[in-house]
């Protein structure tokens, strides 16, 4: 293993510590639950810094990082509904706008071409309104702060943002594949 496997090799514990974080929620093991996920959070930005640092950046991270970032937030936001922490139909509302991007950016793929994705503004404030709220709930399953209007207005940013960036993606790649679409009919 060379230097520039080490952000691969982090994302690949983060994945790894999803089941013993999912594990401690649900046995009651708040406290540890939520040193794991700080945990992964953390390692989530030291992993990015040194590929972007030292250009470790790589095919198999590309899909890795993200890969273990959607699976945490998931699977947490899952366990923490079955737990009756948060309602169910948010929890679909985020699962069904990953899912819309995901059979979005396959079909563009697939009927269009390839294409560099990135993410938008929107989509990186939904990811750390969802990185706040599941964090405030931990902290209040916790017993280490209890703010119910911060819980409420972190869930009201998660639903906001999060039908706002599945909005966006919708339009911006709706314009790309027409547009790309319109270019190769006037070609024909």
């Amino acid at each position: 293993m060379n230097a520039s496997s080490i952000p691969n090799l982090i994302s690949v514990v983060r994945l790894l510590l999803i089941v013993p974080t999912i594990w401690c929620l649900v046995k009651g093991y708040t406290e540890i639950a939520l040193i794991l996920f700080m945990f992964a959070g953390a390692s989530d930005g030291v992993d990015g810094y040194l590929a972007r640092r030292y250009q470790w950046q790589s095919r198999l991270g590309g899909f890795l990082d993200p890969m273990a970032d959607k699976t945490m937030m998931i699977s947490i936001l899952i366990a923490l509904a079955w737990l009756q922490e948060v309602p169910l139909w948010l929890v679909a509302l985020v699962i069904s706008r990953d899912i819309i991007i995901v059979l979005g950016s396959l079909a563009y793929y697939f009927f269009i071409g390839h294409y560099a994705a990135s993410p938008i503004l929107i989509s990186k404030i939904t990811t750390v309104a969802q990185i706040f709220y599941v964090t405030a709930i931990l902290f209040a399953m916790a017993e280490l702060i209890n703010v119910e209007w911060l819980l409420n207005g972190l869930q009201y940013a998660v639903v906001v943002s999060t039908i706002l960036s599945g909005c966006a993606y919708v339009v911006i790649w709706g314009r790309k594949a027409l547009g790309q679409s319109e270019s190769v009919n006037a070609h024909d």
